[in-house]
């Protein structure tokens, strides 16, 4: 097989979010519509060394795209590797014969493809007239998060910054006086600070208890929650959850690894009380937001369609600009 090797660099330098937001929508409407294979992720858990590692394969039918990604979770990388967190590599395959088209870095792509997913929801569920943007943790995926929400909303008046890191938060405060020149940029103490009155908030943390309170949050507030992406996390208080518009990316991810897990998990919430897919709401099928005092939330888990789309729009940048090297496998 001739396969194609990309690195995250040149990734990097093809993919822009505005195009990935535009295939990621469509694959949300092809899985809507029933054209997808998507098979749950499969685990490999490896306790005593606080990580695991996932495969994710996906087919979009009528796109003739399939792929299979490969990414871990191990938080003691850094200190103990020097390696990131999140490791991804990619597969994209030919559905014709099963041969590996290509093999990518898939960093790059995991934050792009998850950063689309949050801006098409904020298109859908946040108010037209969204000024003011709250960011809980302000890591790489905030602000990757950050650059889709301009996508959609590019004449944002205030963006706020929280995070445990003071470091973090100030990194992440220069990077968005960087691509939001018109926008107030806010350092902010805590999360109420960050949650007060706006009309977006996009939690971005690994926590494992509610960061954000029913107390907290206004009328009309859209929620982009992103962290919570394996069991026992959350960033919600469930009381928000309760009275809120409850939106997933794919329903049985989110019940075991979502937002909504863990309140799933002791019965605070049912199946009845997410309203739908997001995929739904793109292919019209339900409607995204109804009123302007409505809460709603997105609770993000990740889909092996993101990267398939993804990823097919990569070879085909890379391919036309003869980009990346091929190898003989």
């Amino acid at each position: 097989m001739r396969v194609l090797l990309l690195s995250e660099r040149e990734i990097a330098e093809l993919l822009s979010i505005e195009e990935v937001m535009e295939v990621v929508e469509n694959a949300f409407r092809e899985k809507a519509l029933g054209y997808v294979q998507m098979p749950s992720k499969v685990y490999l858990n490896f306790s005593k060394y606080n990580g695991d590692v996932r495969a994710m394969p996906a087919y979009l039918e009528r796109l003739n795209v399939a792929s299979v990604k490969i990414v871990n979770s191990h938080p003691e990388n850094p200190k103990n590797y020097c390696l990131s967190t999140v490791l991804a590599t990619v597969l994209l395959l030919d559905p014709r014969n099963g041969a590996v088209l290509s093999i990518m870095g898939g960093n790059n792509i995991t934050a792009i493809r998850t950063a689309a997913a949050g801006g098409i929801a904020a298109k859908y569920l946040a108010k037209r007239n969204s000024k003011t943007a709250g960011f809980i943790g302000t890591g790489v995926q905030a602000k990757a998060q950050l650059l889709a929400l301009l996508a959609v909303f590019p004449k944002l008046e205030e963006i706020r910054a929280c995070d445990i890191s003071i470091d973090a938060a100030e990194s992440f405060a220069a990077f968005a006086e960087s691509r939001a020149s018109q926008s107030r940029i806010v350092v902010v103490e805590n999360e109420a600070a960050a949650v007060k009155e706006a009309d977006i908030v996009i939690t971005t943390t690994p926590s494992r208890k509610p960061l954000v309170f029913e107390s907290m949050v206004s009328e009309g507030t859209h929620f982009n929650c992103i962290g919570a992406d394996a069991p026992f996390k959350e960033e919600l208080d469930p009381a928000i959850l309760k009275k809120a518009k409850i939106v997933v990316d794919d329903w049985e991810q989110a019940s075991h690894s979502g937002e909504i897990n863990v309140p799933f998990s002791k019965g605070v919430l049912s199946k009845k009380d997410v309203w739908a897919e997001l995929g739904d709401i793109v292919a019209g099928t339900k409607i995204g937001r109804a009123s302007k005092e409505e809460i709603t939330v997105f609770d993000s888990t990740g889909l092996a369609i993101q990267d398939a789309a993804t990823t097919e729009l990569v070879y085909k940048k890379a391919t036309s600009r003869k980009i990346g090297c091929f190898i003989n496998i």
